[in-house]
């Protein structure tokens, strides 16, 4: 049995953090000593683990609980059903990946029309860029 300190330890985490799992429904402790010390048995230590592996792969909170409910009940539930939270996050991720390629040009586009040079800021085209409708920006643009 690990105590809610040595478990943070063993994992590098902070015992806030082993807190609020517990609060999000994520991990509960075996048992509550008498001194009211949280205590961890090696199945809440493989649970810790499955968490932390699900996050490092860049599952939210809220999706590592649909995943340990199906690692809980494995059963009663099909590798169609982790497979599919797996592609949605898949999805999600690609998705992201785009909207930040996305954000990537149009600040490379920002950056390449203005002349970045010490003259006042009243003719800048990154702020006439940012303060137009439609952030038409002009390829390359130096100040004269």
């Amino acid at each position: 049995m690990f105590r809610i300190g040595e478990l943070a330890k063993k994992f590098s985490i902070n015992a806030d953090t082993l807190r609020f799992y517990e609060k999000q429904g994520l991990l509960c402790p075996s048992s509550v000593a008498a001194n009211g010390y949280r205590l961890y048995s090696e199945q809440e230590v493989k649970t810790l683990g499955f968490i932390l592996r699900a996050k490092e792969v860049g599952f939210s909170l809220t999706e590592i609980k649909s995943l340990l409910s199906i690692e809980v009940d494995k059963a009663n539930s099909e590798c169609s059903d982790v497979k599919a939270l797996v592609d949605d996050k898949l999805d999600q991720v690609t998705a992201k990946i785009q909207e930040l390629q996305r954000f990537q040009r149009s600040l490379k586009r920002l950056s390449n029309a203005c002349c970045g040079g010490h003259e006042s800021a009243e003719d800048c085209t990154i702020l006439q860029a940012l303060e137009s409708e439609t952030l038409d920006i002009v390829p390359e643009h130096h100040h004269e």
